[in-house]
């Protein structure tokens, strides 16, 4: 078997943990739950996992919380170089186990943000970002930050896009948060499609046609949902008075469901079953499928076992498992 490149990995260096717990000290059930999931720090039980799957490697980078959210500007852009310089570190010590990372940012500050990626890129070895479904509750389509994606694609270099949202945002107005972690189960597949498709409608991949970004959750809610979103959103503004959308789709050089296609997504479902995975297979194509678990969050073996229950063929598997992370990140890993 070929090697299996796991794309979207999560690590916890802990000079960054220690820097983050310093600077934010009232993150509460996220930093509990994080310190409970040992391999996020422990190497050795991580690596001890990793090697029951023969050649297996881990793009790795950090999880939630994003940056922007627990601290200013000004800090968020030290406790980013801080965790950089620490995934560099991890890369070059194990170069077999984590080829690379994807660095990490904090877009309140988006000048400083360009300049730490370009630097974590172009001297540390980054093969990309990590970027968040919305900006300390601010869409990612503002023109303010489209610097970071300019320099992406003149980079030529990966967008990580990762769900954001919190239990702060309510399931229903009447309640004073999200119950049941409807926020994590079925809010952040949400998150990923509406920052997709506003992506899409600003114009952004017109723009920088050759920008690669990396979907997490195949793609959100959006193989699930093309007829909505396809025939659905053809005929925009029908259901608005408030607003005037007539120009939004004519602006664009091809039909919005073209560039959805273009997207990446990743296999990380949390050991979902073969049938939502082959739809968002269908959906994206064998070329933009890239393998992924959310490991230590999210289990690799059923990930495994779902990829290899789809019955690609040879050359399908290896574009899935180690084929398409090359194209992303523009290395040999085999």
């Amino acid at each position: 078997m070929s090697p299996v490149i796991d794309i979207y990995s999560h690590i916890y260096p802990e000079r960054f943990f220690q820097e983050m717990n310093r600077v934010a000290p009232k993150l509460g059930n996220i930093a509990k739950r994080l310190r409970t999931i040992t391999k996020l720090f422990d190497l050795d039980a991580r690596f001890k996992e990793m090697d029951t799957f023969g050649d297996y490697r881990q793009i790795i980078s950090l999880p939630n919380p994003p940056i922007e959210a627990i601290t200013t500007p000004d800090i968020g852009l030290q406790l980013a170089r801080i965790a950089n310089d620490a995934m560099a570190e991890l890369c070059q010590k194990h170069p077999k186990r984590f080829p690379a990372f994807a660095a990490a940012l904090c877009l309140t500050d988006v000048e400083g943000s360009v300049a730490e990626a370009r630097r974590a890129i172009k001297d540390l070895g980054a093969r990309g970002v990590l970027i968040y479904t919305d900006i300390a509750g601010e869409p990612l389509d503002q023109p303010k930050f489209e610097p970071i994606f300019a320099a992406m694609a003149e980079l030529d270099a990966a967008v990580w896009l990762h769900p954001a949202r919190t239990a702060a945002m309510t399931d229903y107005p009447g309640e004073p948060k999200s119950r049941y972690e409807m926020w994590w189960c079925l809010g952040w597949p949400y998150d990923t499609s509406v920052a997709m498709i506003r992506m899409v409608f600003c114009g952004l991949f017109d723009r920088y046609p050759k920008l690669k970004v990396i979907t997490h959750h195949l793609g959100g809610m959006i193989p699930y949902y093309d007829g909505r979103i396809g025939p659905g959103l053809q005929v925009l503004g029908a259901r608005t008075s408030d607003e005037d959308y007539s120009q939004v789709l004519p602006s664009l050089k091809r039909p919005h469901m073209d560039y959805l296609h273009d997207f990446y997504a990743d296999t990380a479902m949390f050991g979902g079953g073969v049938h939502a995975t082959r739809c968002g297979l269908e959906f994206f194509g064998a070329d933009h499928v890239v393998f992924a678990t959310d490991a230590p969050l999210g289990p690799i073996a059923p990930t495994i076992k779902t990829v290899e229950g789809l019955g690609l063929s040879a050359e399908g598997r290896r574009k899935v498992f180690v084929g398409n992370a090359e194209k992303l990140l523009n290395m040999t890993l085999a």
